[in-house]
């Protein structure tokens, strides 16, 4: 088996030994460590998108704040100046534009908290799949101690290379 080289090997239906010779494919380890490896990755990546988004909305929200105290101040500003002088309709129309403004404000603050919320919702699912990859870890290296105990089992005293071959097919069989 061991001078069987992949190149080499010819599968034929006919013939159920030698299997064919381990090549990537057919280690099954180093593939989970692949998917493990790239779900660490992207799984990393997308935590560290969702964390910049989250913060963009804070930033968003403390900005808005700010343009928050500026509308008050017109809306003060304009409700003196239409208290004093009713007839100018400009003042009264300044004052209603604010007054939406501060309405419209607090739904984008709304929306920008919302949108927070969706952020940690996804992040909270990003940890589960975490959880997955650490249990796919986790048979990873049963997997491996069972190959070694499995090995340490039929283990011999004499090297397989000077072990007398057996036969394939004996009669009766």
């Amino acid at each position: 088996l061991e001078d069987v080289k992949i190149a080499d090997y010819k599968p034929n239906p006919s013939v159920v030994w030698p299997p064919p010779p381990p090549n990537q494919e057919h280690k099954v380890v180093h593939q989970l460590d692949d998917v493990t490896k790239d779900s660490e990755l992207k799984a990393t990546e997308m935590m560290d998108k969702l964390e910049s988004i989250n913060n963009f909305f804070a930033d968003s929200e403390s900005l808005l704040k700010e343009i928050n105290k500026a509308i008050e101040k017109n809306i003060d500003i304009f409700s003196k100046l239409n208290e004093k002088f009713p007839n100018v309709e400009s003042f009264s129309e300044a004052l209603e534009l604010n007054n939406q403004a501060k309405k419209s404000s607090k739904e984008i603050v709304g929306n920008l908290q919302s949108g927070q919320d969706e952020v940690m919702m996804a992040m909270d699912a990003m940890q589960y799949q975490d959880i997955h990859r650490q249990k796919i870890e986790r048979v990873i290296n049963v997997m491996r101690a069972l190959s070694r105990y499995m090995s340490s089992l039929f283990e011999g005293k004499i090297d397989d290379k000077k072990r007398v071959s057996s036969a394939v097919h004996i009669e009766g069989d």
